[in-house]
């Protein structure tokens, strides 16, 4: 049993091999709360989330932190666009990106720290840079000097004579245009904090180090965080934490984008879909399905389509789940271990896609016991597949999700007392061998969106795919 990951910095698998026996810690880059969640960012959450479940099924003590970057020059120019203080927009988008963490299922972090509440561990961190020749304050600015920094661009494989640093307004008295800010002066209007150079603010890599150092330590098994975040925020991340003297992270794990046209979905192209929206219009355990289950590299380009074959892949799961829970009187509880493949296939870099193969391969051998009437077998797949699910935050049988469960309940109930009605006319068709007209009733149920299966114990229904 070894897990393996895909290492960014090392650009290949390796073995998992935690710092210290038995726990894994994990850094992830969370929300930047300048705006509300689209599904872009509620992924990055969500695939951690899967990790996380992961490594806690194979026996590890997990802690896991996810920062939020409640202040940098995004949400400064909300503020100022909105004529609101940063810290409402702050707090707002906060809470929005915790409702749809919730929403979807994602556990929540050990300690999810605010950059606003670590200013004097950056303070320290920047003056540890600076007694060692590593930054300099000008302007009251405090500057990291990338070429002090032999290692400095390793992560992303770039070229430090090639580089173009991004930077931001008022960053002046640079010794090089390549330095990266990790304090910017303060500005009129601006919100600012004492330090020994001057007041200013946080620039948005510095934060993350302090908070990875300060509830990690120098040295921590795996840093997180979206593809985009390579560069420069983690490429910065590192010069900083290694200058200072932390061995920082071991492991560099990065997810896909949700694309849509084939570019990342993103505010500034206009082009996201909010998470509060989304759950308006899809079960929120649909959308875990389909933002989880595909491989965490991989991109997911968005459509409505693919969402409806989402919804149809797990309502054949779902449905297997409710005819064994009807057959056997009870819900079966899951079984303590996951099937083999299924391991493997997490074990292989969190190969989730094979991982659901083993499941819908298990409902089928499930659906297979059912139909020769074998109880027994039929409730085991049961319990596999619980097991299964909930490794993956998706069993709708899991506390998280009975409420879900409970905002349907009258109204199915109500459909299936219709549903039932229109059934009896179509059994009573059947019986004096009218076909024409028990087909006909048939066909318009499904035409309605109802899926009427024959079964020994009469017919039963099911919604079938939008």
């Amino acid at each position: 049993m070894t897990i393996r990951l895909y290492d960014t910095s090392a650009r290949q698998i390796r073995d998992f091999a935690p710092l210290t026996p038995g726990c894994v810690s994990i850094y992830l880059c969370g929300a930047t709360v300048q705006s509300a969640p689209h599904i872009g960012h509620i992924r990055s959450g969500l695939n951690f989330d899967i990790l996380r479940r992961w490594f806690a099924y194979r026996g590890y003590d997990v802690t896991f932190i996810r920062n939020v970057t409640d202040i940098d020059d995004k949400v400064i120019k909300k503020s100022a666009e909105q004529e609101r203080p940063w810290w409402a927009i702050g707090y707002e988008n906060e809470r929005a990106f915790n409702d749809g963490y919730d929403a979807l299922g994602c556990l929540p972090p050990t300690y999810e720290p605010r950059a606003t509440g670590h200013v004097p561990e950056m303070i320290e961190m920047m003056r540890g840079l600076i007694e060692r020749g590593h930054a300099y304050e000008a302007d009251g600015n405090v500057y990291f000097d990338v070429r002090s920094f032999p290692e400095y661009l390793e992560l992303s494989n770039q070229d430090l004579d090639e580089l173009r640093q991004p930077s931001g307004e008022g960053e002046t008295g640079k010794r090089d245009p390549r330095d990266f800010a990790m304090w910017k002066a303060a500005k009129p209007g601006e919100p600012s904090w004492e330090t020994p150079w001057g007041r200013g603010r946080p620039g948005w890599h510095l934060e993350c180090s302090a908070m990875a150092h300060k509830y990690l330590g120098s040295a921590f098994d795996i840093h997180g965080g979206g593809l985009d975040l390579v560069f420069p925020h983690h490429e910065n991340e590192i010069a900083q934490a290694k200058a200072y003297g932390d061995d920082f992270a071991s492991y560099w794990v990065h997810n896909a984008w949700v694309t849509m046209a084939g570019e990342k979905m993103s505010k500034s192209l206009g082009n996201s879909v909010l998470v509060s929206e989304m759950v308006q219009h899809w079960r929120p355990i649909v959308l875990r399905y389909y933002l989880g289950t595909p491989h965490y590299r991989s991109m997911i380009e968005y459509s409505e389509e693919a969402l409806r074959e989402a919804e149809s892949a797990f309502a054949r799961i779902e449905g297997f789940m409710q005819r064994v829970t009807e057959k056997a009187g009870k819900t079966p509880e899951p079984s303590t271990e996951v099937p083999p493949a299924f391991a493997e296939a997490m074990d292989d870099d969190l190969g989730v896609p094979q991982a659901l193969a083993v499941i819908h391969t298990t409902v089928r051998q499930g659906n297979s016991a059912l139909a020769a009437d074998d109880k027994e077998a039929a409730v085991a797949r049961l319990a596999e597949i619980r097991a299964m699910l909930g490794v993956l935050g998706l069993d709708p049988y899991d506390p998280h999700w009975a409420g879900e469960a409970d905002r349907g309940e009258d109204l199915h109930g109500a459909v299936d007392t219709l549903v039932r009605l229109v059934l009896d006319q179509r059994e009573a068709a059947r019986a004096r061998k009218d076909w024409a007209t028990a087909d006909a009733i048939r066909d318009q149920l499904q035409q309605s969106g109802l899926v009427i299966e024959d079964s020994p114990t009469g017919p039963r229904w099911t919604l079938g795919p939008r």
